[in-house]
């Protein structure tokens, strides 16, 4: 068989553009393999894309997904036929078989099932790079994460409290500072009812934090500055809240902070193996261990991709959103 069943977005709109569709099945070139897929995950950028806010990057996949867990098909540089693999992507993950970079490929940790696997690649890539490496996180600092009961902050909580750190985290209601608690933060924020720079103030006795973990951008700004202790650094990883607002730049120079941010789905693949390597290093023993596991909120089979895009945009969940054997469709 030549042809694969994926989920395409006939065209930018709401969840029902999501459709199952017939394409050639993938053809892996130099340094990529094929994977049967067995679970996807779901992140915000799928949203974005379904809703024609974020382009593929310029060679990849116009089907959604960034990431997948499942087996190699035939035999890759240092990959075999068979193997159970994790992998970050750059799209084409909504479907039977998907093409992965093999620098990109992490092997399924012990124990873990396939749709906890899936769960793992783009917020632990996301975490790592931006909290560990750009953010320098260290043992004793204190992190705070905007958006704890997210997929990205959970795997925040769980990566921040297992290298050592303290982490504060805001959510919206009252059950996901619960869930938030429960992973390990030491305090769960409900910004709706509080602010959090007084919080964190009144928390850490007025000399705040090290690291901020910020997706709304800038409606936050000048309170993630105001957090942040000397020295502390401020990681911005989206913009969900707008991307223009005015930085006081004295501020930056007084308490010596450090502004950084980045984008993870368009860097080049040597970039992105960089951090894959750390991961295997640094985080893949601890979930070989069974020190470390992903929060899946739901499943939903691939054919209902759409009900798991508006569960995702209704913001009710609390960790990760995989759609599950695609090859079941």
């Amino acid at each position: 068989m030549n042809e694969m069943t994926v989920v395409e977005i006939a065209s930018p709109g709401g969840p029902e553009v999501l459709r199952p569709a017939r394409r050639p099945r993938s053809t892996p070139g130099p340094g990529e393999v094929l994977v049967r897929v067995a679970a996807a995950g779901v992140n915000r950028p799928d949203v974005l894309q379904r809703l024609g806010k974020y382009a593929p990057p310029p060679g990849a996949s116009d089907i959604p997904g960034l990431e997948i867990a499942g087996h190699v098909v035939g035999d890759g540089a240092t990959l075999r036929d068979g193997d159970a693999v994790c992998a970050l992507l750059p799209g084409g993950g909504y479907a039977e078989y998907a093409v992965a970079a093999e620098a990109l490929c992490l092997p399924v940790p012990r124990g873990f099932s396939m749709e906890e696997a899936a769960a793992l690649p783009e917020t632990f890539f996301t975490v790592w790079h931006n909290v560990f490496e750009r953010g320098r996180l260290a043992a004793g600092e204190t992190l705070l994460v905007h958006g704890g009961s997210s997929g990205i902050g959970t795997t925040a909580i769980l990566l921040g409290r297992a290298f050592g750190a303290r982490v504060l985290v805001t959510a919206g209601t009252p059950e996901k500072c619960a869930a938030c608690t429960a992973l390990g933060a030491e305090r769960a924020i409900d910004y709706k009812q509080e602010d959090f720079a007084a919080v964190v103030a009144a928390h850490t006795g007025g000399r705040g934090v090290d690291v901020v973990l910020d997706m709304v951008g800038a409606p936050y700004l000048e309170r993630n500055l105001a957090c942040l202790a000397t020295e502390g650094r401020l990681v911005q990883i989206a913009v969900q809240g707008g991307f223009k607002a005015e930085l006081n730049l004295v501020t930056v120079m007084q308490r010596r902070l450090t502004v950084t941010g980045s984008t993870l789905r368009p860097r080049p693949v040597v970039e992105k193996a960089a951090i894959a390597a750390a991961l295997r290093e640094h985080v893949w023993p601890r979930l070989d261990r069974g020190e470390l596991r992903p929060v899946i909120h739901a499943r939903f089979p691939l054919a209902q991709a759409a009900e798991a895009h508006r569960l995702m945009e209704s913001s009710a969940h609390v960790g990760k959103i995989v759609l599950t054997a695609p090859a079941g469709l």
